[in-house]
Order: C-alpha cells, then structure tokens, then sequence
C-alpha cells in the first residue's frame, strides 16, 4: 500500500514514522520548509520525503493520503486528492487504526485542552497506562507506534474530524459550540458544528456520548441526528436524571453511583471550568475510576499554561494570562 503524508510538522512525521514501522511504503511531502528537528526524524528512520514542493504525479499514485489539519480543504493537491477518489485521512484516522487501546476524544469550540489534559490528569493519578496525543503532546501515530498505552485521551479538532471515515472513541466529548473557523465552513456555523458532531458519527451503542445540555446549537443538533452512543448529559444549570450537574455549592455526578465534591475545592476556577470539571467526572466515572481518586484529581490539577493562568497579585490587581484565547466566547 502507498502511503502519501502531506505535512512534516509533528502530526506528519508521527504517520509516516508509523506507516514505516508498519512495514507500507511511504512518502512525506510539504509545500513549506521543514523543521531541522523534523527532518532529521525523517531521515534516521529513512522516511522519503520532499519539501519546497508537491510532485502531484507521486501523490496522486498514493492509495492512502494522510493529511496535516493544517492544510487548507480548499488547497488545490486537496481537490485533486478528492478528484481522484483516493481516501484522504487525519492522523487522528490513521493512527486510530493500529490500535486496540480505548480512546477518550475531546472537542469543542473552547475548553478542549483543559478538559483533555484534566482526564488525562485523573486517569495517570489512577495508574492506568494511558498516552495524551492529538493537538495536544506527542503525535498520536508515534505513541501508536512506540508505545503500548491501554487508552489514549485525545485532543481533536473540527480540522482532524473532517478526514475521518472509521474513527470510532470508546468515549467522545462535546463541550460546546461557538462560531470558530468559519471561513472554513463556508462561514456557515451549522456546518462548523455538524463538522464537530463527526467525533460521534461512528460510535456503536457500547459506546459514551458525553454532552453539554446547556449548549443551544448541540441541543438543536441532538434532536436532529440518529447518534447510537450512549448519551449522557452535563449541565451548570439544571439537574439531570443521569450525568453532571451542579447542585448548590457542589458538583455532582449520577451514573450507577455517585459522585460529588465541593466547588471551593476545585483547583480550576470559573463556570466554565465548573463544566469541564463535570464533562471530565463523567467520562472518569465510565471508565470505573474510583470517587476518591477523581476528587483527588481535581483538585491537585494544575491549569495549562496561558490558559486563566495566574500570574501574580500586584497592588490588589490580579492578573490573568489568557493568552490562548482564540475567540471571543474563550
């Protein structure tokens, strides 16, 4: 099988790296220049690649095309991809077809690094041997390959979830829905959020489906689509028969038992990390973590850089780096 990756950043050089230990044949191209630390990759693992350029004849041989999220949908060697039937997939798709491990995917339009790293944070705690990959860390492809991790928590984005055709999480999150990337949805927001909902499309009814029930645009979705997930609920607003809410000054979560901690006793502050908080609880409570070790997860949690970070207190002011705020609801 041919194997053609495009992008030789970390998501690019992790597939490849895993198409070479799998035995296929493989080839990286990238239009850019290539970073010194990536090339090198390439060339102790004796990876053919290109960079500067396209040979759109060599890629278009390709049986399998494996696509950096940062390359346009609209890039012309895209179209011609397309054009040509070859499947045309994320690493995310890729890598996910090479191992047994459970995975745990997160999206969103805000919150997804802080709610990846959190459940990655209490499954660690508990000892279980678990990778943190997607558009977080390392490469997923190259943990895949390298390493034998019994579940992956997964960072994914809109971009990732558009190539994807088999990806299937044991547990899949959607945290929210708010206008992003829009000039890569036809500046449609549906499209953009139904391109989110994709992080769904192929879980079976043995799997977990956790969602924001004070989300307007997912619950609209909800009512629309045939998801087969099981689907459970996280609300700060109103409680629910079965998932997370928040009752008085605390958070609790109903599943076949219960679980529940006081707010004060988070190490996040703020509403929203009060439901990243939830979301993360309940796909902890799937996976059978125990009550103690999620309470003491969450609060010895620390936040991720530029994200509500602290800084300092001066003068009675305190200052808040936030700096990775990419849109104005974040």
């Amino acid at each position: 099988m041919k194997i053609v990756v495009l992008g030789g950043g970390e998501s690019g050089v992790g597939a490849a790296y895993l198409a070479k230990k799998k035995g296929l044949n493989v080839f990286l191209s990238d239009k850019g220049a290539i970073k010194n630390d990536f090339k090198k990759q390439l060339i102790d693992a004796e990876i053919e690649f290109e960079e500067g350029q396209h040979d759109e004849a060599r890629i278009l041989e390709a049986d399998w095309v494996i696509k950096s999220p940062g390359i346009p949908k609209k890039a012309d060697i895209i179209f011609k991809i397309n054009q040509k039937g070859i499947r045309l997939s994320s690493e995310i798709e890729f890598a996910a077809e090479f191992t047994p491990a459970k995975i745990i995917a997160i999206t969103g339009s805000n919150g997804k690094t802080t709610t990846t790293s959190l459940i990655y944070h209490i499954l660690k705690n508990d000892n279980l041997k678990v990778g943190l990959a997607g558009n977080i860390g390392k490469s997923f492809a190259r943990q895949v390959a390298d390493q034998n991790f019994d579940y992956y928590v997964l960072e994914v984005s809109s971009f990732q979830l558009d190539d994807i055709q088999n990806f299937r999480p044991y547990i899949s999150l959607l945290l929210n829905l708010s206008q992003d990337h829009l000039d890569q949805y036809n500046y449609n927001y549906e499209d953009y959020a139904l391109a989110k909902f994709r992080i769904a499309e192929n879980q079976e009814n043995d799997n977990f489906f956790i969602y924001n029930k004070d989300d307007e645009m997912s619950m609209s979705l909800l009512e629309k689509l045939a998801l087969r997930a099981k689907k459970i609920p996280f609300s700060t607003k109103e409680k629910v028969k079965e998932g997370g809410f928040v009752h008085k000054d605390k958070i609790v979560v109903k599943l076949e038992d219960e679980f529940s901690m006081k707010i004060a006793e988070l190490s996040l502050v703020g509403n929203h990390n009060i439901a990243n908080s939830l979301a993360a609880s309940i796909a902890s409570k799937i996976l059978n973590i125990s009550n103690e070790s999620i309470r003491n997860s969450l609060m010895t949690f620390q936040a991720v850089e530029h994200r509500l970070e602290q800084v300092a207190q001066i003068n009675g002011v305190t200052f808040i780096n936030d700096s990775k705020a990419t849109n104005v609801n974040a």
